[in-house]
């Protein structure tokens, strides 16, 4: 599969790379973005598995041990339960966010679909998310699946890239934009 030169620069992204070639080949695609999608809500919804992800002070026997029972409580594929223990072992574990934002952009580009980060202060709601999306498919001319991240820095207003485009129409740069021109 021909990708990006910059997913595969990355660490997360040759991590995500593999984990996607092992996918495509087992015709496991689906599965495991769908653990992703849970592993993805658990780093949200579970501070301890925040913690276990993130800490440089877990060892990799440790991690690797918590990730292996973790597996089955959220009900990870064994493809995505296997590679997270090979992000344990090798000390990688603290990358798994940016793997699984790789893995979509792969999974996305694979369906023939467009992806796009959007960085908003408050979490949008589904009617929002709907509205967005149908706004960035008429404009990139296919489908877009959307990677919603929330940076409160932003104060308000949203920041989309998508593909090479950036559009950024949140706060904080509107107030930069004012303040250099007030300074002339």
């Amino acid at each position: 599969m021909e990708t990006s030169g910059g997913i595969r620069a990355s660490l997360a992204g040759r991590y995500a790379s593999a984990l996607f070639d092992l996918a495509r080949d087992q015709r496991q695609i689906e599965a495991v973005s769908k653990s992703l999608e849970g592993l993805s809500q658990a780093l949200v919804d579970s501070k301890d598995f925040g913690d276990l992800v993130a800490s440089p002070l877990v060892s990799r026997e440790a991690a690797g041990e918590a990730f292996a029972t973790l597996a089955p409580q959220l009900q990870l594929d064994p493809i995505t339960a296997n590679f997270l223990g090979v992000l344990a072992r090798n000390g990688r574990k603290n990358e798994l966010s940016n793997v699984i934002r790789a893995f979509r952009r792969l999974a996305a580009e694979h369906r023939g679909e467009a992806n796009a980060e959007v960085v908003t202060a408050h979490p949008l709601n589904d009617d929002q998310l709907a509205a967005l999306k149908q706004q960035l498919r008429a404009r990139a001319g296919r489908d877009v699946n959307i990677d919603a991240s929330i940076d409160p820095n932003i104060l308000g207003g949203i920041v989309v890239k998508l593909g090479s485009q950036r559009i950024d129409a949140s706060i904080r740069t509107k107030l930069n934009r004012l303040a250099s021109a007030m300074k002339g």
